[in-house]
């Protein structure tokens, strides 16, 4: 059976990076090969508001978002995920297939499901994760005090359970310490300077003030629920 079996729509796909595994071939997609984490001259002129389906790592997942939202495309393309890295944090949260094949089959036939798409103050995303560690500061999810003083890191991811929209896991400390979690809408820290990552790429410079936040709109992720 043809992995487009039943599939008349008609998809743009984008191969990030020069490691990405090779997919299955597919009637009727038309395939782009891209740099990793592609910008704006690679990715607008191929966003026409049909399915768009993007095979690397979350960096290059959370690359292509901000272009969807910078040409305010986010409510009207919906977005399937084949994973470059096993060890994807998208595809952990969202139960995504890693397997190029089963994933590209998912994007290809699954249905959308609008999730949390969290968004910072310096203008990026993050589709999986977002860390700090070593810190020390004061940190707040919503109205709640998440850390007061150091800690050894700290995770912010979107919310799978259907919560307010992100997940903050503090772990304050040295050996054998359970994180300390808080859910809300947004997350706000200050702190003495320090490089935040964003789905696995440091930050380009030390900030002293950070916040993540949900996004008004949801990303429309392609992932097989009916």
């Amino acid at each position: 059976m043809s992995v487009t079996e039943g599939h008349r729509v008609r998809a743009q796909v984008l191969v990030c990076g020069a490691s990405a595994p090779p997919l299955p071939e597919v009637d009727g997609l038309s395939v782009h090969r891209v740099g990793e984490r592609p910008g704006k001259a690679e990715i607008d002129p191929l966003l026409d508001d049909g399915p768009l389906i993007v095979e690397g790592t979350d960096a290059d997942l959370a690359a292509v978002v901000i272009r969807l939202l910078r040409k305010e495309k986010l409510g009207s393309t919906p977005i399937g995920f084949v994973p470059a890295d096993p060890a994807s944090e998208v595809a952990a949260i969202w139960g995504l297939p890693t397997d190029p094949a089963r994933a590209l089959a998912v994007a290809l036939n699954a249905e959308v499901d609008p999730v949390p798409l969290i968004r910072d103050d310096n203008g990026g995303v993050i589709v999986g994760r977002g860390t700090f560690g070593p810190v020390r500061g004061v940190a707040y999810c919503d109205d709640e005090i998440a850390l007061r003083g150091p800690a050894r890191s700290i995770e912010v991811s979107p919310d799978p359970d259907g919560g307010p929209g992100l997940v903050v896991r503090v772990v304050k400390g040295l050996l054998f310490k359970r994180p300390v979690i808080t859910a809300g809408r947004a997350f706000q820290i200050g702190c003495i300077p320090t490089r935040p990552s964003l789905d696995g790429v440091p930050f380009p410079r030390a900030i002293t003030r950070w916040t993540w936040y949900r996004h008004t709109a949801d990303l429309r992720l392609i992932r097989g629920l009916g």
